[in-house]
């Protein structure tokens, strides 16, 4: 389907006072595919999180290229990264961080609110968002009438609204029991067969299972880059 990310020798460097700098990613080169399935693995440290900000155009690199259907990230202002971020990624944390005093239908209008999307359209584009996560009855209750799934789906649909081009989930289901957990799993399986190109950043490998792809990080570098074999390959 053609490359969706291309990362080309990407180092990140933090300053930390004292002339002492640390380098979160450093010289790395990765592709991700549109319609790809990929998860990000490594320990504390390894430098995952960095990575995951930068593809989410929430940092830009100190040295290297990025590139996001085929423009340039690593050169745009904050305001062309803002619209980035509103219109190709979705976002879907380990917290939610869902607004308490809204409800369902209000929390996932938030990225069709900040896009400029007219009144009527953003209420049927969030009701549908969250119909397509099971939650359509439950459009009115705020996040603390909500379990921790329900909250979770609510947060997916707010990351799909938009129709991303990418959808990033960072430790998705942390927060989550085991059952729910996999509820979640099992709704971003689906959201793949759709269609929708996903980057799951994570530090278990049952999850990491699940993906396509998995690039694991280690020091800033990545030192494993493999096809996760599916049953019947």
């Amino acid at each position: 389907m053609g490359a969706l990310i291309e990362i080309h020798d990407v180092t990140k460097t933090y300053d930390m006072g004292a002339e002492a700098q640390v380098r979160a990613l450093d010289g790395v080169s990765v592709d991700i595919d549109s319609g790809d399935y990929v998860a990000v693995m490594g320990p504390s440290g390894s430098g995952k999180s960095t990575l995951m900000n930068l593809i989410g155009c929430l940092d830009t690199p100190t040295a290297g290229t990025y590139r996001l259907k085929g423009r340039e990230v690593s050169a745009m202002d904050d305001d062309e990264l803002a619209r980035i971020r509103n219109r190709e990624i979705g976002f879907i944390f380990q917290t939610f961080n869902l607004l308490p005093r809204a409800d369902a239908l209000q929390n996932v209008e938030l990225p069709l609110i900040y896009s400029g999307a007219a009144r009527k359209d953003r209420h049927l584009r969030a009701k549908r968002a969250l119909e397509a996560v099971g939650l359509g009855d439950r459009m009115h209750h705020r996040p603390n009438e909500m379990s921790g799934g329900q909250r979770q789906r609510v947060a997916i649909a707010r990351a799909l609204v938009n129709e991303p081009s990418l959808l990033l989930a960072d430790e998705p289901t942390g927060n989550l029991d085991s059952r729910t957990g996999e509820e979640i799993l099992t709704l971003i399986d689906t959201l793949h067969a759709q269609g929708n190109t996903i980057l799951l950043v994570t530090h278990e490998d049952d999850l990491a299972r699940r993906a396509a792809r998995v690039i694991r990080l280690r020091d800033g570098k990545i030192v494993s880059d493999e096809r996760n074999r599916r049953e019947g390959n």
